[in-house]
């Protein structure tokens, strides 16, 4: 069974996950690793932890896919005199690349927001803050008959014929390639001079703009003619299906305590458990969501008509001044909790994309709690606050 390369896993991660649709100011991409090295076994996790380093190491894991990046910010420095440095270097020992998928996957079909609606049960999901549709190209080429399902399994192979949940999605039509071969031509069919007739299909398949080169490169090495004939048509950008957080609606409305009560059960469970924020016993129907940090999204979601926003690491001042205007009503996770259920539709990913190209992965997700906080202690107060009476608060 052939094996992957860090490169072909890289590969399989950016196509489901591209770079491009990741924030400006984000850094993913691969951290540490040789591309040509192979990759067997495989750990996913929220965060490059020095606990989740050793536990990809102790795993025998050939590469490490984290949703937050290591270094962020840049850095000038990998010494291990920091638990960043340490973890590159005992990565680099431990012969175990580092990979980061972040606002791309956040942002991704089926990526870090998806996996939280579909958690919760949301049909009719849209982004809450959608990004440009993607740009799509149509390439048109001619191919010798008994040569065509190779060449459309090339241009598949290089992310050509991607629609929706469908692959390798194409079309063709029979007909009559002519030509004459002049001098200094190498013809693979008919001679030098001669003009020449073949039976060839015409091939017609989209693309993401962005898999453009790639497309082209595997069209010229698949094709038997030394240069194969081929159109570019630029598709107009179609609505998005991409982009952060997402709303939705629950299939049968429920209250807010219900709903919240919903989300602790499905979450991850951590020591700060689930806060909520509004009237509990109030309807609730149209959901948004945001895995991680999702307070600048408030307005967003008040002018969309959300009755509830799930989100994380929602801060006093944002919060307050929210609640103080009414709907939605707020839903407050932890940020490690409100991201690792993309974990399992990534290591999917993953294990599909080992299938299609004949060869298998080892695919974990690591369930290390890395939110850091370790312990919530409930309080019971008197009626005024600092006063040394005993008693809960009415």
């Amino acid at each position: 069974m052939p094996e992957l390369t860090l490169a072909d896993v890289v590969d399989l991660l950016e196509r489901h996950y591209p770079p491009s649709t990741a924030e400006d100011w984000d850094a993913v991409g691969l951290v540490v690793g040789d591309p040509t090295a192979p990759v067997r076994t495989v750990l996913l996790a929220v965060d490059p932890t020095e606990e989740v380093v050793a536990e990809a190491l102790a795993l025998g894991a050939d590469l490490l896919v984290t949703h937050h990046p290591l270094y962020l910010r840049g850095t000038s420095s990998v010494a291990a005199t920091t638990p960043k440095g340490r973890s590159v270097h005992a990565l680099a020992r431990g012969g175990c690349a580092l990979y980061a998928a972040h606002t791309n996957a956040d942002a991704a079909a089926d990526g870090v927001a998806q996996a939280l609606a579909d958690l919760l049960g949301l049909e009719g999901t849209t982004p809450i803050d959608p990004l440009p549709g993607d740009r799509l190209d149509t390439l048109v080429t001619f191919v010798p008959r008994e040569a065509t399902a190779a060449v459309l399994d090339a241009l598949a192979d290089a992310g050509a014929g991607r629609l929706g949940d469908y692959e390798r999605a194409a079309f063709t039509s029979p007909g009559t390639g002519t030509f004459r071969p002049l001098p200094g031509a190498n013809p693979t069919v008919g001679a030098v001079g001669a003009v020449e007739e073949v039976a060839e299909d015409r091939l017609e398949i989209v693309l993401p703009r962005h898999r453009r080169e790639a497309v082209l490169a595997a069209l010229r090495r698949a094709h038997p003619y030394e240069e194969p004939a081929f159109t570019l048509v630029a598709q107009a950008a179609a609505g998005a299906s991409t982009g952060t957080g997402r709303i939705g609606r629950l299939a049968t409305p429920t209250t807010l305590r219900a709903f919240a009560e919903r989300v602790a059960q499905v979450l991850p469970a951590t020591a700060q458990g689930i806060r909520v924020g509004g009237d509990l016993d109030a309807e609730v129907s149209t959901v948004a969501v945001c895995g991680g940090a999702g307070d600048s999204l408030l307005g967003r979601v008040r002018s969309l008509g959300a009755d509830v926003y799930l989100t994380a690491d929602l801060r006093h001042h944002p919060a307050s001044e929210h609640l103080a205007g009414g709907r939605p009503y707020l839903v407050d996770a932890t940020h490690w909790a409100s991201e690792w259920p993309w974990l399992p539709r990534a290591a999917e990913v993953l294990r599909s994309g080992a299938t299609a190209r004949g060869t298998r992965l080892d695919v974990h997700v690591s369930t290390l709690v890395t939110d850091p906080w370790d312990l919530h202690l409930a309080q019971q107060h008197s009626s005024e606050p600092g006063s040394s009476t005993e008693g809960a608060r009415p």
